[in-house]
């Protein structure tokens, strides 16, 4: 009863609502946006795999006798959709704390909101550097490894693997994207003249087709793309079409095998190379990993509708986790204080994280993952190779 309640009064009132799990005066209620329509809503099975996830948990009789009540709302990956959104979560909806919105420019938008109010908001869906800034920002915390450690590991293999590269770089022209373009600059320090082209997009755009040309035009050897799927799967194709070689390396973020790489068709995207932290259902030498495993038995009974070798369900899934960990180390004490506390008071291995990374946060340190390693597409799967590498922001 209560369900339909939520849901008809967020239908008259013109909202796209994902999950509303079944509520009552015991919950706890969690704010959520997602892009469940435009140019990025192949990221929208993260919100409904972490729904998913939620309601086994309430199913198995919640945390601590508490049940959660996801409200996830669609943004279209619109700002100012997110800012509506988000004030009717807080204001209407009186929900105790946001989990994992998505996108840069989304969560910039709502920020300054919610630390004046001291709404925690977790686990960002975004890797921009400026998440992990507890001193302005203290009720704000990212969750993977950030946008600018990540260009600099691929500024630092490109130093060490074509020292006379000519490098261009295609980003999303908001803080998603140049921060790709800080690392880079930062990674190459004083060779930071081997980046001869670089190219913008607006996410209205319907491709960056011109971009791309562009950036071959320019005598460059070497391409990174910071890309929303669509988009990056579009460079891929222009890329194989135009019949370019160069070193390719892609964002972490555009990854997914069934929502990117099969989509830019599979045989173009061998060879490129991107930085990891989860485990792929795609890659076989996880094919009896206990996590896996897991997984796989997990999506089947509880996410029915997500691609179980989908990288953004089970990053949805991982979160999730962490999620639930946060929530039990709050014991009864389900306080906003208390809850950003324990977020910030992190030493936790959710599944599906490569080996030797985790989650650790403390009061000073809102990086919760500071670790990748690069894989390379083989035409199926991501294949890792080198070490593990450490590193945080400004290191």
């Amino acid at each position: 009863m209560v369900r339909h309640q939520v849901l008809a009064g967020l239908a008259m009132a013109g909202l796209a609502v994902a999950a509303a799990l079944p509520a009552s005066a015991e919950d706890i209620k969690i704010g959520q946006t997602m892009p469940y329509s435009g140019p990025a809503s192949a990221y929208a099975t993260i919100g409904k795999t972490e729904a998913a996830y939620f309601q086994m948990i309430n199913d198995q009789g919640g945390v601590n006798g508490r049940k959660i009540n996801l409200i996830s709302l669609d943004d279209g990956y619109v700002p100012v959709r997110t800012v509506e959104q988000v004030r009717n979560l807080a204001e209407s909806h009186h929900v105790l704390f946001f989990f994992n919105t998505l996108g840069t420019p989304q969560n910039t938008a709502i920020r300054k909101y919610l630390n004046n109010a001291k709404i925690p908001q977790l686990f960002v869906a975004t890797g921009a550097d400026k998440w992990a800034d507890p001193k302005h920002y203290p009720w704000t915390i990212g969750y993977q490894p950030s946008y600018q450690v990540e260009a600099r590991i691929y500024a630092k293999y490109i130093l060490q693997n074509k020292p006379n590269a000519k490098i261009a770089l295609l980003y999303q022209n908001d803080d998603f994207g140049k921060d790709y373009l800080t690392g880079l600059k930062e990674g190459l320090g004083s060779k930071a003249s081997m980046l001869v082209a670089t190219q913008t997009y607006e996410t209205t755009e319907p491709t960056v087709d011109s971009q791309i040309v562009s950036l071959k035009g320019s005598g460059a050897d070497t391409l990174v793309v910071a890309a929303i799927p669509k988009f990056a799967a579009q460079s891929i194709r222009k890329v194989a079409q135009l019949a370019w070689k160069p070193l390719f390396f892609l964002t972490n973020v555009s990854i997914s095998v069934s929502s990117v790489m099969k989509p830019a068709g599979v045989e173009n995207g061998i060879g490129i190379i991107t930085g990891s932290y989860g485990k792929d259902p795609t890659d076989p030498s996880f094919k009896n990993d206990a996590d896996m495993k897991e997984w796989r038995v997990w999506v089947k009974k509880w996410d029915p509708s997500a691609d179980p070798i989908d990288v953004n369900a089970v990053y949805g899934y991982g979160l999730a986790h962490v999620m639930v960990q946060v929530l039990k180390q709050c014991g009864k004490n389900l306080s906003r204080e208390n809850i950003m506390k324990q977020a910030a008071n992190l030493n936790y291995t959710p599944p599906m994280l490569l080996p030797g990374i985790k989650v650790t946060t403390s009061p000073t340190d809102f990086h919760p993952i500071k670790q990748m390693q690069l894989s390379k597409f083989d035409g199926k799967t991501w294949v890792r190779f080198g070490a593990v590498i450490s590193g945080a922001a400004g290191s």
